[in-house]
């Protein structure tokens, strides 16, 4: 288990950027409290001058310079006392980092022991090693890189610590202050709301309504104050709480999140956060039967502790401590799935029925008047022969009302409208459900088959308890 935050920093004013640097550095590499140095793309002790110069190198050849004015990252990962080796918290902190910035940063992890609880010190640029790009600090980064320290934490055996608390400042505290305060109390309402905002934004919503929509479908109703300022509340809070950085950080301001909603301050793919996806695990045996080598034996042994860990994380952030529990879960996600399809299919049947009568009305409309000659010239066949085309789609119209209606009574055309806009209305929202549940679904199925796997419930035996 680790808790962990995520800080930018920047030069004070009158000091450079290497002092800055430096400074920072040198207390990570404090030989006083570092037990564990790891690196990559660098040597931590000139990391300050190398960071420089990618930032020079990157300036000269894109002519850009960063306004933020932010010269690198700082990962804080904390680990409980006892629970770890100094050597084996080097090597987590060194994975995190790696799989954090894909391996395209500078960066280096310090082990510090010198508190009763083993913590790194995760240090990497601001700017890409090859010069292409800046890391862009996003919504709910934290929240991101501490999932990922789970994720990494799990895969090496170690437990996840659920919702580490924060100080009033919005930092993480460090293991030891948070074990002080473990309670079980929950996240606080700024906490929920920014998840939930973050979680809302990985969604990709199309404009700031559609935002606002999925904001009030999780349950936070909203309101605009004094100067336009947008406020949120949830159920069992009192007061709203605004939407603005001096309140959430920097980040949650209305201007941010319009600005990532249309698109110009985009996250880089390499860096945003995608919804966890777990996979069914290989049958290693089997493969190897149909030809395969050993080194695809050793990757496959890697990705199915991957895959069991995924499945680990998923059963401890929806609480499923017993396996009947997700049975359940996975019974009642494949159940809704199947009962919003059937809605859709409903709503899409409704949206076609109108639209088919809609376009029936006004062809009859258009007609009507010929039909009617037609008839008081007592069907002439020389009145047919000059308006056969009219009085056929008349005709036509005639049927398809008979037959949709099922004599029911003609609703208005303005009836009919205002019906089709509810409709599409119910589609689009039935469609957002439809895919967040196809989510969850493939979710629970394939952490229920993972685990029916670890736990040996598969072939004969499972199809015993299905008979049961």
């Amino acid at each position: 288990m680790a808790t962990t935050f995520i800080r930018p920093y920047k030069a004070a004013r009158g000091v450079s950027a290497a002092d800055a640097m430096n400074g920072s550095f040198e207390y990570g590499l404090n030989p006083g409290k570092c037990k564990e140095v790891s690196a990559y793309l660098c040597d931590p002790a000139t990391a300050h001058a190398e960071f420089l110069l990618t930032k020079s190198q990157y300036q000269a050849e894109t002519g850009r310079k960063s306004d933020s004015g932010i010269l690198f990252f700082q990962i804080r990962q904390a680990f409980p006392r006892g629970g770890i080796s100094p050597e084996e918290a080097s090597r987590i902190g060194y994975e995190t980092a790696m799989r954090w910035t894909k391996g395209k940063y500078q960066f280096f992890v310090c082990t510090h022991t010198d508190q009763k609880h083993i913590h790194n010190h995760i240090y990497y640029n601001s700017t890409a090693f090859d010069r292409s790009r800046k890391f862009h600090n996003f919504i709910g980064s934290s929240f991101a890189v501490r999932r990922l320290s789970d994720r990494v934490c799990l895969e090496h055996g170690l437990s996840v610590i659920e919702n580490p608390k924060q100080h009033s400042e919005g930092k993480y505290k460090h293991y030891g202050e948070w074990q002080k305060s473990a309670d079980g109390k929950p996240l606080s309402f700024q906490q929920k709301l920014k998840a939930q905002i973050a979680a809302c934004l990985y969604e990709k919503p199309q404009s700031f309504d559609d935002f606002l929509s999925a904001m009030t479908v999780a349950g936070y109703e909203h309101k605009y104050g004094r100067g336009g300022v947008l406020s949120f509340r949830t159920e069992g809070q009192k007061n709203f709480t605004r939407l603005r950085s001096s309140t959430l950080g920097d980040g949650y301001d209305l201007k941010d999140i319009i600005s990532v909603i249309e698109g110009r301050s985009q996250v880089p793919a390499e860096l945003n956060v995608q919804p966890r996806k777990v996979d069914l695990i290989i049958d290693i045996q089997e493969r190897m039967r149909n030809g395969k080598g050993a080194a695809y034996e050793r990757w496959a042994k890697v990705y199915n502790l991957k895959q069991m860990a995924a499945a680990l994380q998923y059963l401890q952030e929806n609480r499923l401590l017993k396996y009947e529990q997700l049975e359940k879960r996975a019974a009642a996600s494949t159940d809704s799935y199947h009962d919003l399809a059937g809605q859709i299919k409903k709503v899409e049947a409704a949206l076609e029925r109108n639209s088919a009568l809609q376009t029936a009305v006004t062809d009859y409309a258009k007609t009507r008047s010929v039909f009617a000659e037609y008839k008081a010239k007592k069907y002439s066949n020389r009145y047919l022969a000059e308006h056969k085309d009219d009085i056929l789609v008349y005709r036509s119209a005639q049927a398809s009302m008979k037959e949709l209606l099922q004599g029911a009574p003609l609703p208005k055309m303005e009836t009919l409208k205002a019906e089709a806009v509810k409709l599409a209305a119910d589609k689009k929202a039935l469609y957002k459900q439809y895919r967040d549940m196809q989510s969850d679904m493939r979710e629970a199925v394939v952490v229920k088959s993972n685990i029916d796997h670890l736990l040996g419930i598969t072939g004969a035996e499972k199809n015993k308890e299905q008979e049961r």
